[in-house]
């Protein structure tokens, strides 16, 4: 079974928040009072966060930090098996007229159509001497088989640890020693006008090394709840994806993501995923399993210079609260409607998509700091931060298709709350259980007629109070049989009933 994540068109196409949620928290790293970077380097994890040099001029080459970058750079092969699904069919050619010209080709109703194998390209870099490899989400996304190419030429099956679509990072691991990491650098250290080099497979050609400079920062140009983007003007073209973006130092600043263009090709506008955001995702995955979000439950809008005016600010900075969450951790700080929030644990809030950025190193259960703008004056408040409700939360070691061995193969699930209820219309007498978000309809399940907005509220008579308990349930069972006690709406009308989805001779 898999959680599902909102799905997003990623890479290589041009493209108010609805709630105050913080990205990616180190929640096992916080909860031991540990500093992420620490935490990073137990991992194996190469940091070196000095600032760059910046009064040395320009060299002539750049071929000794090329030799010492390009070992850890890999390219990416993913394959998705063929699928097999079937539609409904004009009515017309279920009429006996129209049978006997077209036979009974189209059997009872329904066309089936199978979907040919799919085979893509892109980049990764070795973070880790023991195989980690930091890629895109949308480079594995629905892979069924990812392999590895070193430079060297060795090839290695890769297993997807985990993936966020929410940041288009994700973690596969091959089964190496001693491997060429690469050195991560402090992200946030980096300037525009900095040199920067793009290191990746481009269309398959191989290896290939592009030079540009830092063009911008914190960017926010793509379909992505947390995105802070790097901005270069080195090229970066398709299959380039997953790559390095390195510095004159040789050491990893972000990972390339996407380019803005009108051919499909390279116009000097590309985009990668910072470091040290990269390194948060990363961390939260392998230890946890998933990413964890911290939420403060807000409704929030950017200031503009008529609004500032309005509200007697002394410039734009800052959130604008138009909408508290009931009993949300924000409402029990004391936030209101109106608030401006101009600083968060101690630091300067640029907009609402920078206060989402921030609450990233707060992991939930932590108390923060926060300095609004009410009726003309600052206030200091101290909020609570939460878990993100709802947030889809992908099993470990999962790509978006289960383990071979799990069952409710096809089914993603997300936990039942208020946005899952009102989504699915879901009945106020069911309190919990796991809501079904997605079924493939050439699973078993779906042809025991499991459907979207269904809750699961037991597996195998064993009770499930969220969609992790539902992962935790067909994950590795004794057998490929799996009693569900379900809530369905039928005829406007929601009641349980049991039913048995036999996986034993699927596939």
């Amino acid at each position: 079974m898999k959680n599902r994540i909102r799905k997003y068109v990623a890479a290589f196409f041009a493209g108010g928040l609805l709630l105050a949620a913080g990205l990616s928290a180190l929640h096992s790293a916080r909860a031991a009072d540990q500093p992420p970077a620490k935490v990073a380097k137990s991992m194996g994890l190469v940091i070196d966060d000095h600032a760059l040099a910046r009064d040395a001029r320009a060299g002539v080459s750049y071929a000794e930090v090329v030799k010492k970058v390009m070992p850890s750079v890999v390219k990416v092969e993913v394959t998705t098996a063929a699928k097999e699904s079937s539609v409904d069919i004009p009515g017309m050619l279920n009429d006996p007229f129209f049978r006997q010209f077209f036979g009974n080709q189209f059997g009872n109703g329904r066309q089936r159509i199978v979907t040919p194998p799919e085979h893509g390209l892109g980049s990764g870099v070795i973070v880790t001497k023991d195989g980690y490899i930091l890629t895109n989400d949308h480079v594995v996304d629905d892979a069924d088989k990812v392999k590895v190419t070193l430079q060297d030429g060795r090839d290695f099956t890769a297993k997807v640890i985990g993936k966020d679509k929410e940041s288009d990072v994700a973690i596969v691991k091959i089964d190496a020693k001693d491997l060429p990491a690469i050195t991560l650098a402090d992200s946030s250290k980096i300037e525009v006008g900095d040199v920067v080099l793009a290191v990746g497979n481009p269309f398959g050609l191989g290896q290939t090394v592009t030079m540009g400079i830092i063009s911008a920062t914190g960017r926010a140009a793509m379909d992505l709840k947390y995105q802070d983007f790097i901005q270069t003007d080195a090229a970066i073209n398709p299959g380039n994806s997953g790559g390095a973006l390195v510095d004159t130092d040789g050491r990893l600043i972000g990972i390339n993501t996407a380019i803005f263009s009108r051919s499909g090709g390279s116009e000097g506008i590309g985009l990668a995923i910072p470091t040290d955001l990269a390194r948060e995702v990363m961390v939260s995955l392998v230890k946890d399993g998933k990413v964890t979000r911290g939420y403060i439950g807000v409704r929030l809008q950017p200031l503009t210079p008529a609004l500032s005016k309005q509200f007697g600010l002394p410039n734009d900075q800052g959130a604008l609260v138009d909408e508290i969450v009931p009993n949300s951790p924000a409402a029990k700080a004391g936030l209101r409607n109106g608030d401006v929030i101009r600083q968060f644990d101690g630091k300067p809030v640029a907009d609402p998509r920078h206060l989402s950025l921030a609450v990233a190193n707060v992991a939930p259960g932590e108390k923060v700091s926060l300095r609004i703008w009410r009726d003309g004056s600052e206030k200091n408040l101290d909020v609570t931060v939460k878990e993100l409700p709802g947030e889809a939360q992908m099993a470990k070691n999962s790509s978006s298709h289960s383990d071979a061995n799990d069952t409710l193969q096809g089914v993603a699930v997300s936990d039942l709350n208020s946005q899952t209820r009102q989504q699915y219309s879901i009945d106020r007498k069911i309190t919990q259980g796991a809501v079904v978000t997605e079924v493939d309809p050439s699973s078993a399940a779906a042809d025991q007629g499991l459907k979207a907005g269904d809750v699961v509220i037991e597996i195998n008579k064993q009770p499930v109070k969220s969609a992790d308990d539902a992962v935790k349930l067909t994950t590795n069972p004794k057998d490929r049989v799996t009693l569900l006690r379900v809530w369905s709406n039928v005829g406007n009308e929601w009641a349980s009933h049991y039913m048995v989805v036999d996986e034993s001779k699927a596939g």
